[in-house]
């Protein structure tokens, strides 16, 4: 059996964030992290959604050609220093999810 990690297949990054910090501040950060991300390889799409009755909950989500491309790219030494300024100002709970196709 294959695992999810040895998979070529496309898979979609999803984030929720609840902000706890200044709102402008986490989305000019937010911004930069974003802009990195979607130059990288392997990179397909990236938008982010903002709860309409939590004003501070975001949810954002990227599509990446497959797990690895994700991976090299959020292991870099840029995005980590760009997640580190999230920090102090969300919460965030990641993941990387591959599409079920209904039988």
């Amino acid at each position: 059996m294959t695992t999810f990690e040895e998979q070529d297949t496309v898979v979609t990054f999803v984030n929720k964030l609840t902000v706890h910090g200044d709102i402008d501040t986490f989305l000019a950060v937010k911004d930069r992290l974003t802009a990195y991300m979607s130059a990288q390889p392997g990179h397909v799409s990236n938008h982010t959604l903002r709860h309409v009755g939590q004003p501070n909950v975001f949810l954002e989500y990227a599509v990446w050609e497959d797990a690895s491309a994700h991976q090299q790219a959020a292991r870099s030494d840029e995005f980590q220093a760009l997640v580190r300024q999230l920090v102090p100002l969300a919460q965030p709970e990641p993941g990387l999810y591959e599409t079920v196709e209904a039988a």
